[in-house]
């Protein structure tokens, strides 16, 4: 496993059959969807400061994709770093053949706001069909 798969696992420990390929990650929403979601950088190489993710049918390609930007639901972190005294907003460096998280680790609970958002999306595309079996169409009477 990558560096990258494994943090993708921390994120996405609610989901049943996820798979990873390469770098990315699958999971099955039921039907014919399955979401990707990956690493991603923001115009810098090697910055890796979002999660890409797709919402894919397996027949027809991708339905839609959106950008999860770190910034956005982290914010900047306080470190004690002194040479960032205004805190750092966390992202994933690669140098070379090493990659981890740049001067801030996400936390537990940061993770979990993470997947929060995964399940947010992931929930526009799941499979309905247990939601239509439980209020089925009313029929009018005349």
């Amino acid at each position: 496993m990558s560096f990258f798969t494994e943090e993708l696992k921390k994120c996405t420990e609610d989901f049943e059959g996820r798979k990873c390929i390469g770098n990315a990650m699958y999971i099955p929403l039921g039907g014919n969807n399955r979401l990707k979601i990956f690493f991603t950088t923001l115009g810098y190489a090697d910055h890796y400061e979002a999660l890409s993710i797709s919402a894919v049918d397996k027949n027809n390609g991708v339905i839609d994709k959106t950008t999860i930007k770190f910034a956005d639901i982290w914010g900047k972190r306080q470190v004690s770093n002194p040479n960032f005294k205004d805190g750092i907003t966390p992202y994933v460096w690669k140098y070379g053949n090493d990659v981890n998280w740049y001067v801030y680790t996400p936390t537990l609970c940061d993770m979990e706001l993470l997947a929060e958002q995964i399940s947010d999306y992931a929930e526009l595309f799941m499979e309905q069909s247990m939601e239509l079996q439980e209020f089925p169409a009313m029929t009018m009477s005349m």
